[in-house]
C-alpha cells in the first residue's frame, strides 16, 4: 500500500485515439488518499476514456497510470485488485434479487460470506435499499439500480473507486443518498474519482478536472478554480429571460450570457460600471428585469465563462 503522503494514483501524459479523432490527449494529474476528484465536461470531452484506461479495460496509446503503485498499462489485472469501477452501465442481473446480485458479486471478488454479511447491511442501510433485499433487481427504479451497483463495486471495499457518471437520471432523493455514501467512504480513507454531467456535483468534489474536447483545460478546488474567472458575475431574473438574454449579448463590457431558470447570469468586465449602464439600457428597452445582483460564480459559470474566454483569444 501506498506511503500515505505519495498520491493514489498517478496520470501522466495520458494519451487516447480513435480512427479520425483523439478522445484524450497528453493528460497528467495526481490524486491523494481519501480525495473526491472530479472530472467534468461535455459529452465527447474524454472522461469516459480516461476512466476506461484508468480501470484497466482501455489500453492508453501513450503515458503512463499508477495506483498505489501498481503500472496499470503493464499490469491491469494487478490494478484491478486495487480498485472497483462502476461503468455507466453497471452489469447487474435484472433477473436476481438486490441480495443475490450483491452475493454474486462478493463471490466474483472472493470475499468471505462472513465478510459479506458484515458488511452488506451497513451499505443497504446507508443507501436505504433494505426494504428491497428481495426485489429483482430489473424491478428497481433508475436510482435504485445506481445504488445497488455502488453497494456491488464496494462488496470487496476497494481502496480506491472509480464511478462513470454514476447519477446520470437518478432522482434527488437516491442522488442524495449517493453522496452521503460517498462522503462515508471518502472519511474512511477511500479515494474516488467521479464524473459527472451534473456541475452542482462537482461544487461537492475536493478537486476537479475539466476536460474539453479531449484536454484537460484546468485542474484544481472548485474554490481556486472560481477564482480564475474572468470579470463579475451578474444574476438578473426576468419573466421574459430570453429577450433579456438577447438583450445582453454584444453589449459593451458583456463578456457572456447564459440563461439560468427564469433569467440570466452575464459576466461583465466593470460591474461597477456596467450595472447602472446596463440597467439603464434595460430600462429603456422596456425589458422586465430584476435587480442586478453580484454573485459567486457556479462550476456551470465557470466552464461556460473559461471555455468562451480561452476560443476567443
Amino acid at each position: 500500500m501506498s506511503a500515505p503522503d505519495k498520491p493514489k494514483i498517478r496520470v501522466a501524459g495520458l494519451t487516447k485515439r480513435f480512427v479520425g479523432t483523439t478522445a484524450v490527449e497528453g493528460a497528467t494529474f495526481d490524486i491523494a488518499r481519501g480525495e473526491i476528484f472530479g472530472l467534468v465536461g461535455p459529452d465527447g470531452a474524454g472522461k469516459t476514456t480516461v476512466m476506461r484506461m484508468l480501470a484497466g479495460v482501455m489500453r492508453p496509446d501513450a503515458g503512463s497510470i499508477e495506483i498505489d503503485d501498481v503500472d496499470v498499462v503493464a499490469d491491469p489485472e494487478q490494478a484491478k485488485l486495487h480498485l472497483s469501477y462502476m461503468p455507466q452501465r453497471f452489469g447487474l442481473y435484472e433477473d436476481l434479487t438486490v441480495d443475490e446480485n450483491i452475493r454474486f458479486y462478493a463471490d466474483l471478488f472472493e470475499v468471505p460470506r462472513k465478510l459479506r454479511d458484515e458488511r452488506t447491511g451497513p451499505l443497504l442501510a446507508a443507501s436505504n435499499m433494505e426494504a428491497f433485499r428481495r426485489r429483482l433487481a430489473g424491478q428497481l427504479s433508475g436510482g435504485m439500480k445506481q445504488k445497488l451497483g455502488l453497494i456491488c463495486s464496494l462488496i470487496h471495499t476497494p481502496q480506491v473507486l472509480l464511478l462513470d457518471e454514476p447519477t446520470t437520471g437518478v432522482d434527488p432523493v437516491s442522488r442524495r443518498d449517493f453522496w452521503r455514501i460517498l462522503y462515508s467512504l471518502r472519511e474512511s480513507g477511500v479515494t474516488i474519482l467521479i464524473s459527472t454531467a451534473y456541475l452542482d456535483e462537482a461544487e461537492r468534489c475536493t478537486r476537479l478536472a475539466l476536460f474539453h474536447e479531449g484536454r484537460l483545460r484546468y485542474c484544481d478546488t472548485p474554490k481556486r478554480l472560481k477564482a480564475l474567472m474572468p470579470g463579475t458575475l451578474l444574476a438578473i431574473t426576468s419573466t421574459a429571460a430570453r429577450d433579456l438574454h438577447k438583450a445582453l449579448l454584444g453589449r459593451d463590457g458583456v463578456m457572456s450570457v447564459m440563461l439560468v431558470g427564469d433569467g440570466v447570469h452575464a459576466v461583465v468586465d466593470d460591474a461597477d460600471r456596467r450595472v447602472p449602464e446596463l440597467s439603464a439600457a434595460l430600462d429603456a428597452g422596456k425589458i422586465p428585469h430584476g435587480e442586478l445582483v453580484r454573485v459567486t460564480p457556479s462550476i456551470e459559470d465557470l466552464f461556460v465563462g473559461l471555455l468562451k474566454d480561452e476560443h476567443a483569444s
